[in-house]
Parts: structure tokens; sequence; C-alpha cells
């Protein structure tokens, strides 16, 4: 089943679903978005991003952003390392919601924990597949997030940001190791700290 419209139905209006993309990768910033879906002009196929491959992510994200109202909220790898990365996913979302520029009537957010915030909020575990405004949410986050990588593959070559966004993949791990750090790796993740001990 495809996400719904079930749980905007039960809080008032304007109900925003809010997910982000980034938290366990290696190297990167870690992403929110806030989406405020207008229901007489649903673009067809919302599904949470991970069960949707990138062309029709990419075809999405430009569908949802053409119609919906939309946030993002960016938090970077020195706040990631200052905060650690819970923390940072709560700035993100709390800066997406803020992007919006519209005070919610309930904000519902992917997981099973809330930023600290002054918004009526809901969490939804599986949120992303639940509900159709998260769902649009995981698409904006991991585009955005997406093509950020895409650009810094560009700028520090051989770590195959271009496929793994930042993962710790055997490709990601073995470059670490043969570059060496750069200043968009996570220092305070264990890989990459360890590297650091090392050198």
């Amino acid at each position: 089943m495809p996400p719904s419209f079930r749980y905007e139905r039960e809080h008032p209006e304007p109900a925003v679903g809010v997910d982000e993309a980034g938290r366990g990768p290696l190297a990167g910033p870690v992403v929110a978005a806030a989406v405020i879906l207008d229901r007489r002009r649903v673009p067809h196929g919302i599904d949470d991003s991970k069960k949707l491959c990138a062309v029709a992510r990419e075809s999405l994200y430009g569908r949802i952003t053409r119609v919906a109202g939309w946030g993002v909220g960016i938090v970077d790898v020195e706040e990631i390392d200052r905060l650690n990365i819970y923390h940072a996913t709560m700035l993100a979302m709390s800066r997406a919601v803020d992007a919006l520029g519209v005070e919610p009537g309930m904000v519902l957010v992917d997981g099973n924990a809330l930023p600290k915030w002054r918004h009526p909020a809901r969490a939804i575990v599986s949120g992303d597949a639940l509900c159709r405004s998260i769902a649009a949410a995981s698409i904006v986050a991991k585009v955005t997030r997406d093509r950020m990588m895409i650009e810094h593959d560009a700028t520090y070559p051989g770590y195959g940001w271009r496929q793994n966004k930042g993962y710790g993949t055997a490709e990601h791990r073995e470059a670490l190791g043969r570059l060496g750090i750069t200043p968009l790796h996570r220092r305070s993740f264990r890989p990459v700290a360890q590297l650091c001990l090392a050198l």
C-alpha cells in the first residue's frame, strides 16, 4: 500500500511532513525536508524514497517542488561533529520547518523522536511508508542531499561519492585509507575517527 493522507486528516491544517537523509554516511551533511502537499494537486507515485529508483525520485522531486510548499534544512559536517548526529538531525528538521515560512497546524515527523520546538508535532515510526507528506519530504531530502554529494564528488574525486553518496561502502573505506580524510568527512564517526588516530 502506498502512503496515504490518513495522518494529515487527523490533524489541523496545514499538516507538514518532515524526513531526513544522511544520518548514516561517513561524509557530507545531514539534510531534512519539510513538505506541505496540496491535496488537490498531488503528484502521482509519491512513496518512501528508499523504494524508488534515482530516476523516479528526480522526477517526483521536480513535480513535488512545483506544486507543494517545501523547505530544506542542512547541517554541515562541522556541526555534526560538534553536536553528534542525533542532535544534528533534529536541528536539520527544525531548519526545514522554519524554511517553510508557514506556521504548521501539525508537523508529522518520520521516526520516534521529535525536535524540541514550539510546533505541535507527532512522530510516526516508518512514517515515510505510511504518510504521504512524510514520503514527499523523504524524496525532497534525498534528492537534495544526493545532488550535493555528486557535486562534492567532483571536488574530492576517488571516494565514489557519485555512487555511494558518502556512505561507508567498501570502495569508500578503501579510498579513505589510500587518499586520507577530506574536510567533508565526519571525524566523530568511528571509521574516520580511527583513521584520524592512526595519522
